[in-house]
């Protein structure tokens, strides 16, 4: 690993009050001395300083920290620079960084030296990656299950025991009955077979996860003309879909981000459902449809009292202010001429996310990555407990793989293209 002199801004970049820029590399504390123009100082203690460029010119006045290796994020020395936010002072810290052989940091670098020093696992890269791009608190939430370890000690269990009960098959074959625990052939294929379902049951609320993670996908759909967009905008309080009398006005996908109830939202407005001849809206159409496929909810949206409704949409009568007759028929009325029923809509909205995510709660917060090597680990162990036909070479071997999946989620065991992958997906500074 290498562990050259490093630096990025930690802070968010543009016109701030403080900017935190982190420097990491093997012993600093030459720099550091520079930087708070001392011969001594002590590791983790705030130091306020007129910051000084290599021509003796004042930079700015700074608050500095040294963390001596090991005991840092990365496990290297770092020195944490707290100064001025503005952009014009951030660039004269990066330049006087450059001229003392520094670099900047590669994206996720910091947190990729934090994981070959032992001081992270791929898991907690995971939750990290997670807790930088949560919105909402219940993607916060889930984002701390793994940042805070309690995946990986999961991980070490499963995969601590995968190993034994390798070693146990492996005996087998290679000692007397007599010279081994009474019973073990039974009891390791037992305990992979608890294994196998205590596995099974992580990934059995995935979908349901990965909607806290990465949003609901909530779509309102109808025939043209029935207001979708105006309750799109009365939703997202704000004029992003275009409204108009016209019909087939909506020919494309407009989405906006909201938070109900503490839960990220994708709410899409789509086009018009109805034959038409225009090439371009037939295009919308069959977005439309697509938007429906991969939506988590479907708010219908009509004009007039629907004979039968699904339940798994909500059903909304809209421009209700017209009608002289509305029957209870499961369907929610709104108006926005009236401006009634929306927060009925929204009560429904809250009420079909929380349906749907009952019994979510997983003892592991599971990503697309973790989620491929879960069922990885689930082939080879089905196939251990199921098709070894009594051969404890090819038991063994089955449970050794399902061990390497479970690795390859910690990076226990990992090529440098899964690593790279992961931490690329970090900010600079990270």
């Amino acid at each position: 690993m290498n562990n050259d002199t490093i630096f990025a801004l930690s802070s968010a970049p543009g016109k701030s009050g403080v900017a935190v820029i982190r420097v990491s590399g093997n012993d600093l504390s030459a720099l550091f001395k520079r930087i708070i123009n001392k011969n001594n100082f002590e590791p983790r203690h705030a130091y306020f300083t007129n910051f000084k460029d290599d021509a003796g010119d004042l930079i700015d006045q700074c608050v500095a920290i040294f963390f001596a290796a090991p005991n840092s994020f990365t496990g290297t020395d770092i020195i944490e620079i707290h100064s001025h936010g503005a952009p014009a002072v951030i660039d004269k810290i990066f330049e006087f960084m450059r001229n003392n052989g520094a670099r900047i940091a590669n994206r996720g670098e910091f947190s990729k030296r934090a994981f070959y020093n032992n001081k992270m696992d791929l898991t907690d890269v995971d939750g990290l990656i997670a807790l930088l791009d949560a919105q909402t608190d219940k993607q916060r939430q889930s984002a701390l299950k793994s940042l805070t370890g309690g995946d990986a000690e999961i991980y070490k269990n499963w995969r601590a025991q995968m190993i034994e009960i390798s070693a146990y098959a492996a005996a087998i074959l290679d000692y007397d009955s007599d010279d081994l625990p009474k019973d073990i052939d039974k009891k390791i294929v037992n305990q992979s077979e608890i294994l196998l379902s205590e596995l099974k049951d992580s990934i059995k609320n995935y979908y349901k996860t990965r909607a806290i993670r990465n949003g609901f996908n909530v779509v309102l759909v109808g025939e043209t003309n029935v207001g979708k967009s105006s309750i799109f905008n009365k939703l997202v309080g704000a004029n992003r879909a275009i409204v108009s009398d016209i019909a087939g006005t909506t020919r494309d996908v407009v989405s906006a981000q909201l938070d109900i109830d503490g839960y990220l939202v994708n709410l899409s407005d789509t086009a018009g459902i109805r034959e038409s001849d225009d090439a371009i809206e037939k295009i919308g159409i069959e977005r439309t449809h697509n938007e429906i496929a991969n939506a988590d909810l479907v708010i219908h949206i009509y004009n007039n009292v629907p004979s039968e409704t699904n339940k798994n949409e909500i059903s909304v009568v809209n421009k209700s202010d017209l009608l002289s007759n509305k029957p209870n028929r499961g369907v929610i009325y709104t108006s926005v001429i009236d401006d009634t029923g929306f927060e009925m809509l929204l009560n429904a909205i809250k009420q079909k996310m929380h349906e749907l995510m009952a019994g979510s709660e997983s003892k592991i917060a599971i990503n697309e990555r973790t989620y491929e090597l879960l069922n990885d680990a689930i082939f080879e162990l089905d196939n251990a407990v199921n098709n070894y036909d009594g051969n404890y070479d090819i038991f063994a071997e089955h449970i050794r793989r399902s061990g390497d999946a479970i690795g390859k989620i910690l990076g226990v065991i990992t090529t440098s293209e899964i690593a790279d992958a992961t931490f690329s997906r970090l900010c600079l500074g990270k």
